[in-house]
């Protein structure tokens, strides 16, 4: 429940620890979840940030958008850097933010031309990215104040994060119930669980859109960052951004990381995929499919810091996006400009467009049936 009062300061962008703390912390001890106000929306509502940590990674939680506001990991030689975009106050996040580690629902990524047909009963849906529906319409999950439970189980700690989206909403038919968890572990692992229920027919894609630069966010392009994913085939795009339907082998084209390279290595080829997404705005098909357990799809890696990101999770499908439209009108939480290719998405899903895509693995979820989807981030 949104909870409202007078207007607080802003919160700080890094965590705040005692001295005893901070030395807790750098031997790989956990700080259960601290509460402070961060800001408050246009009526009133209260925004809290939520800090904790643990393994060595730290983190903090916004309820507005249940954003990752900062996520801080050391480098080779032990020195903290905040890795992941976005703002120091609210109003940024409001106004003006590309989705900064935000929570993304109901269906993360886009649907052409915002329709889908279900049951025989056609849904048009809200439209926000020129003809299509991007990351579930202009009052996403992204801008939805989340309810927070934090919690302590064993040696992790963590953050309950719930919202329910009415029937209706966005064009979307059913009430559904969302459950996210984001969980720091011991080894210093990220991990996050959704669910969802509904009680009608609707369709679901749920997923995490941290802007990540492993050198530390505000230091420059991420275009040298070393990437791999575990996938041979990619979804080409249309003009729009939209799957022509079709996986293609990613053999001999700029889109091959099966096994690690430069992210600018190819980037700047004249490649007709690469000019309609001004860069990769890509959905990569993973080989290993849908699973019930999270297995290892990509690992990112900065040569400067040392800094390494791998990523498992139970989804087919892994978006990269290479910060395209990063213009250099945004001022982040560091006090530097984000310019183009100054981060990357990494964003596990099903494919985009899936409810007109038959070929494509189902995001229908019915009453009786539960949504799971688990990622899980691990920092060295």
């Amino acid at each position: 429940m949104s909870e409202k009062g007078p207007a607080p300061t802003a919160g700080p962008s890094t965590l705040s620890v005692s001295i005893a703390e901070a030395a807790h912390q750098a031997k790989g001890g956990s700080q259960k979840p601290v509460k402070k106000l961060f800001g408050k929306l246009a009526d009133g509502t209260r925004i809290h940030s939520w800090s904790l940590a643990n393994g060595g990674t730290r983190m903090t939680v916004l309820s507005y958008g249940g954003i990752v506001q900062s996520l801080e990991i050391p480098d080779d030689k032990g020195r903290y850097a905040n890795v992941s975009l976005g703002f120091d106050n609210i109003e940024d996040y409001v106004a003006q933010s590309p989705y900064f580690g935000a929570l993304i629902g109901r269906y993360g990524n886009r649907i052409g031309k915002g329709k889908y047909t279900l049951d025989g009963r056609s849904h048009q849906l809200s439209v926000n990215d020129g003809a299509n529906s991007l990351h579930g319409g202009d009052k996403g999950f992204d801008k939805r104040v989340w309810d927070i439970e934090p919690f302590t189980k064993g040696s992790d700690v963590g953050l309950h994060l719930s919202c329910t989206s009415v029937d209706g909403e966005m064009g979307h038919p059913g009430t559904l119930d969302v459950n996210v968890t984001y969980t720091l572990t011991e080894q210093g692992d990220w991990r996050i669980d959704y669910e969802a229920t509904t009680d009608k027919a609707t369709v679901v894609n749920l997923t995490s859109h941290v802007y990540w630069n492993l050198e530390g966010e505000g230091s420059g392009s991420a275009h040298d960052h070393e990437l791999e994913i575990a996938a041979s085939h990619y979804l080409p795009v249309d003009s729009g951004l939209i799957p022509t339907g079709e996986p293609e082998s990613v053999v001999g084209s700029p889109f091959d990381f099966r096994r690690a390279k430069r992210i600018g290595e190819d980037i700047r080829e004249a490649h007709p995929q690469l000019l309609y997404a001004k860069g990769m705005d890509h959905n990569w098909v993973l080989d290993k499919g849908t699973t019930t357990e999270p297995e290892h799809i990509a690992t990112l890696r900065a040569p400067s810091s040392g800094r390494t990101l791998k990523m498992a999770t139970t989804e087919p499908g892994l978006q990269f996006y290479s910060g395209n439209f990063l213009d250099g009108t945004l001022v982040g939480t560091g006090g530097k400009i984000y310019r183009q290719g100054d981060a990357l998405c990494l964003e596990t899903q099903h494919f985009p467009d899936s409810p007109n895509k038959p070929s494509f693995p189902s995001t229908t979820l019915r009453p009786g049936q539960t949504y799971r989807s688990t990622t899980i981030h691990s920092f060295s």
